[in-house]
């Protein structure tokens, strides 16, 4: 499994909201970014990501799962080339995880998230998935 990073703006889809989503989750729509959206492209269900608040927070609150494959994003007025994917709050962080904890920790010094602050879809390796949990308070994390 691979693990991800989503970043949303709290006051366009927060954290509240994609829990208030349920089991079915949400499509993660509005990615117009050719990386971001093969990465999508890339993601199997049940792979487990990060939920970060981007702008206002700039922090890691919660951990999510895709619940469907990449598919034509419903927001793309029926352009094929924008895909994405569904998904769904699996918990909260018990420890937010914010972007300053993350530049100061030299493990992470490669993560997408220090390295390519403006892509909104990122990969997260294994090794920076078990920090970044250990961090937030995640003794045993989803995986």
């Amino acid at each position: 499994m691979a693990h991800w990073l989503y970043k949303s703006e709290p006051a366009s889809w927060s954290w509240e909201q994609q829990k208030a989503a349920g089991d079915k989750g949400t499509e993660w729509t509005g990615v117009r970014n050719y990386l971001a959206r093969n990465n999508m492209r890339a993601m199997q269900i049940g792979d487990k990501g990060f939920f970060y608040h981007s702008n206002d927070g700039l922090e890691i609150v919660g951990i999510v799962e895709v619940a469907a494959l990449s598919h034509p994003d419903s927001t793309a007025r029926g352009d094929p080339k924008w895909d994405c994917v569904d998904i769904r709050a699996v918990m909260d962080m018990p420890k937010p995880v914010t972007l300053k904890d993350v530049k100061a920790n030299p493990t992470l010094a490669k993560m997408s998230l220090v390295t390519s602050m403006r892509l909104s879809v990122q990969p997260v390796t294994d090794d920076e998935w078990a920090e970044v949990c250990r961090m937030g308070g995640l003794d045993n994390p989803p995986r």
